[in-house]
C-alpha cells in the first residue's frame, strides 16, 4: 500500500501546530511586562540555536527515532533511554492536562457546572480519541494537524488584533516604565522561564516525519526554520493584544484565550448575546486544536518510544506497529496511563484549575528534561562524526557552536527547577510537594529502566576509534 506523502507545505503546518500551543499564551501574558524581555531574551538565548541545531541533526540523521536516535549515536543507549522515558511519559501527563482544561472551557463557554460523571465522560472520552488518532501516521491525520493550525493562527492573530484596537481605542491596561520590562531582582519571572520554553519545544518532532517526506533532507530544515518564524509571530502577536488591553492581575490563566476574548469584546461594548456565541464558536475552536495539538506530537513521541523498546530501554510492548509501521501500542498505553491519572485526579478533592496545572508542571518538568542531552549530542556528533553529508549545517566557529549547546541547557536546567520550585517558602513546599515527589518516583523508575539496558560495545569501541 503506497502510503500518502506529506508535503513541505504540510510539514510546514505541522511545525506551527506543534509548536504554538495556545493554551500557554495567557499563562505567559500574565507575567506582566517582562513577558516582553523573556520573550524576546528567549528566541535569540533558546529557540534560535535550538532550532538551528534540530535542523541540521534532522537533516543529517532523519529518521522515525528522531532526538533517540541522535542522543544515542552521541551517547550511547543508556542516555537515550533516559530521553525516551522523560520524552515519553510527559506525554500522557500532557494529555490529562488538556483533557482537564477542556472540560474548564466547556463549563466557561456554556457558563454550566459539569457533574463528576460529565467531567469523566468528557475527559477519557477525549483521551482516547486522541489516542486512537494517534494509531495514524501523519500522512493520514495531516487534514488534522491542517486545520488545527489554521484555528490557532485565526484566533491567537485575532486576540492580538483585538488587544491592540482596545488599547488605542480606550488606553493602555498596564503602565509602562523602562523598569517594568526587565525581570525584577528577585528572579521571580525565571519561574516563567519554562513555560515559555516549553512554547518553543517539538521542533525535533518533524524529523520523525522522514518516511513521509519526498525529500527529508531539504524540506526538514525549511520546515523547521520558516515554522519556526511563523511560530514566534504568531506568540508574540496575542500576549502583546492581551498585556496592552487587560490589567494582569486580572489576566486569566486556564482558559486564557476565551476568557481574553470575552473581556475585550466587553470593554468594546459588544453586546452579550453575540460576544456569547462567538466565546462559544473561540471555545469549539479551541477545543480542536487541543486535539491537533495531541495528533501532531503522536507520531513522533510513539516513534522515539518504539525505537527505545527496540533497544530495551522501554518494555517490548512499545515496539509493537501496526501495518503502517506505526507504533500504534505507543498510543494505547498513552490512553491507559492518561486515563488513569484523570480519574485518580478527578477522585482527590481539588479544583480544576488544581488538576491542570499539576498535571501540566509534571508534564514540562519530564519533557525538559528530555532535552538536556540533546544540545550536548549536537556538539559530540561534529566531532566524533566529522566527514558525514550535513545538507544543512550550523555555521560557526567553536565558541559559538558551545555557545549554541551550553546557554540552553542552563536554561533548560533553570526552568525545570525553578518549576518546582517556584520559591523557598513552607507553604509553596506544601503546595509543591505532590509534584516534587512525582518527579523523584520518576527519575528512579527511569534508572531502574537503564539497568537492563546494554550498550553496544563493538559499535561503541568503533566511534571510539
Amino acid at each position: 500500500m503506497k502510503k500518502k506523502k506529506f508535503k513541505l507545505f504540510d510539514a510546514i503546518l505541522a511545525t506551527v501546530c506543534i509548536t504554538l500551543v495556545a493554551d500557554s499564551v495567557a499563562p505567559t501574558a500574565s507575567i506582566g511586562n517582562s513577558q516582553f524581555f523573556w520573550w524576546i531574551f528567549l528566541l535569540i538565548a533558546f529557540c534560535l540555536p535550538y532550532g538551528l541545531i534540530s535542523a541540521e541533526l534532522g537533516s543529517t540523521y532523519p529518521s522515525d527515532g528522531g532526538m533517540y536516535e541522535w542522543v544515542k549515536k552521541a551517547f550511547g543507549k543508556k542516555m537515550a533511554a533516559r530521553v525516551a522515558w522523560n520524552y515519553w511519559i510527559n506525554f500522557p501527563l500532557w494529555i490529562a492536562s488538556l483533557a482537564t482544561a477542556i472540560t474548564d472551557v466547556i463549563m466557561g463557554i456554556f457558563s454550566i457546572e459539569l457533574s463528576l460523571v460529565w467531567l469523566l465522560v468528557i475527559q477519557l472520552g477525549y483521551t482516547w480519541i486522541v489516542s486512537l488518532l494517534g494509531c495514524l501516521r501523519i500522512g493520514e491525520s495531516k487534514w488534522i494537524v491542517n486545520i488545527g493550525t489554521i484555528f490557532k493562527v485565526l484566533f491567537m492573530v485575532g486576540l492580538g488584533l483585538l488587544g491592540i484596537y482596545v488599547a488605542a481605542t480606550y488606553g493602555l491596561a498596564n503602565e509602562y516604565t523602562i523598569a517594568s520590562l526587565f525581570p525584577s531582582l528577585d528572579l521571580a519571572g525565571i519561574g516563567f522561564v519554562s513555560v515559555i520554553i516549553f512554547n518553543f519545544l517539538g521542533f525535533e518532532v518533524v524529523s520523525t516525519f522522514a518516511e513521509d517526506l519526498k525529500n527529508p533532507k531539504k524540506e526538514i530544515p525549511k520546515a523547521i526554520i520558516i515554522g519556526g518564524i511563523l511560530m514566534a509571530v504568531f506568540y508574540l502577536l496575542p500576549s502583546f493584544g492581551i498585556n496592552v488591553a487587560i490589567p494582569v492581575e486580572e489576566i486569566p490563566t486556564t482558559t486564557g484565550i476565551t476568557e481574553s476574548f470575552a473581556i475585550m469584546m466587553g470593554i468594546i461594548g459588544v453586546p452579550e448575546q453575540i460576544t456569547s456565541t462567538v466565546i462559544i464558536v473561540i471555545g469549539l475552536m479551541f477545543i480542536y486544536t487541543m486535539v491537533a495539538n495531541i495528533v501532531s506530537w503522536s507520531f513522533g513521541v510513539n516513534s522515539v518510544a518504539k525505537y527505545s523498546a527496540e533497544d530495551g530501554g522501554l518494555p517490548k510492548v512499545f515496539a509493537k506497529v501496526n501495518k503502517e509501521k506505526v507504533p500504534y501500542m505507543g498510543s494505547i498505553i498513552n490512553g491507559i496511563v492518561a486515563s488513569v491519572i484523570i480519574v485518580i485526579g478527578l477522585l482527590i478533592p481539588e479544583s480544576g484549575a488544581d488538576l491542570f496545572w499539576t498535571f501540566f508542571s509534571f508534564s514540562l518538568v519530564t519533557l525538559l528534561i528530555s532535552y538536556l542531552p540533546l544540545f550536548p549530542a549536537f556538539l559530540k556528533l561534529r566531532k566524533i562524526d566529522p566527514n558525514v553529508t550535513r545538507p544543512y549545517k550550523v555555521e560557526g566557529g567553536e565558541f559559538k557552536l558551545k555557545l549554541m549547546t551550553y546557554v540552553p541547557v542552563i536554561l533548560l536546567v533553570l526552568g525545570i527547577f525553578f518549576t518546582l520550585f517556584p520559591d523557598f517558602t513552607i507553604e509553596t513546599l506544601t503546595y509543591q510537594w505532590p509534584l516534587i515527589v512525582g518527579v523523584i518516583v520518576s527519575i528512579i523508575i527511569q534508572e531502574l529502566l537503564v539497568l537492563f539496558v546494554k550498550e553496544d560495545t563493538k559499535k561503541n569501541a568503533k566511534t571510539r576509534k
